[in-house]
Parts: structure tokens; C-alpha cells; sequence
């Protein structure tokens, strides 16, 4: 159940995003932008990526606390990101810019990305389990 309350909210938040400043929900952009705008640009930025961090820090100590488990050690979570922030970087966007706002606006360019981050996904998981 909480998959799809996840997704409901990420959807209102698209939505309301766009509706109310006439953004697009890009998390790796908005992020960028509040480490470069300044003023009211900054302002909004820095205020959903705080609400977004203060949301999950709430529904997690609502469920008793974090818990993080992890099959893979540090040096691969820390390779995976650096590949994460340069694909982002390579595909003008993040999977969340594409693959939810990019694709409820049926955007060609989204659409080509979030098939590429599936199909890189299934590559990786399918070359890091024969490791």
C-alpha cells in the first residue's frame, strides 16, 4: 500500500508543481538550482527539496526508525552514484524529470531516457549478479 500512496503523492506533486510556479518536477534540477539561483528562484527550490527530505525523515520515524540494508558495500554505492550524477548529467535530466514529469507530458525526449535508464537498470543488474 505504501507503493501506491508513494505514487500518488509524487504525482500530486508534479502536478501541483507544475500548476501552481509552472515547473517541472526534475529533482537533479531543482537541486541544481538551488545550489545557483538566487532570490525567489532559490527560495522555492530549497523549500521542496527540504519538504521532500522532512516527508520521508516523518514517515520513516513513523514506522519505528530507519533501517538501512544494503548487499553491496560502500565502494559501490559510492561508484553508483558517480554514475547516477554523470547519466543525469549526459541525459539532461533525472529519472524523475523524465520518467514522471517528462512522460505525463508524453515528451519524446523522456520517453527515449526512461527506456534507456530501464534497459542500462536491467543491463547493470543483470552484469553485477554475475560479479
Amino acid at each position: 500500500m505504501s507503493g501506491l500512496t508513494g505514487g500518488i503523492l509524487i504525482g500530486l506533486s508534479v502536478v501541483l508543481l507544475l500548476l501552481t510556479l509552472g515547473r517541472i518536477a526534475g529533482i537533479s534540477g531543482i537541486a541544481a538550482g538551488a545550489l545557483t539561483q538566487r532570490g525567489a528562484e532559490q527560495y522555492w527550490r530549497l523549500a521542496f527539496l527540504i519538504g521532500m527530505l522532512l516527508a520521508a525523515i516523518i514517515y520513516k520515524m513513523s514506522l519505528g526508525g530507519f533501517e538501512v540494508q544494503t548487499q553491496l558495500g560502500s565502494g559501490w554505492m559510492i561508484i553508483a552514484g558517480l554514475l547516477v550524477g554523470f547519466g543525469t548529467r549526459l541525459g539532461s535530466g533525472c529519472t524523475s524529470g523524465h520518467g514522471v514529469a517528462g512522460l505525463s507530458r508524453l515528451s519524446p525526449r523522456s520517453i527515449v531516457a526512461t527506456l534507456t535508464f530501464m534497459a542500462a537498470a536491467a543491463a547493470t543488474t543483470n552484469i553485477i549478479r554475475h560479479l
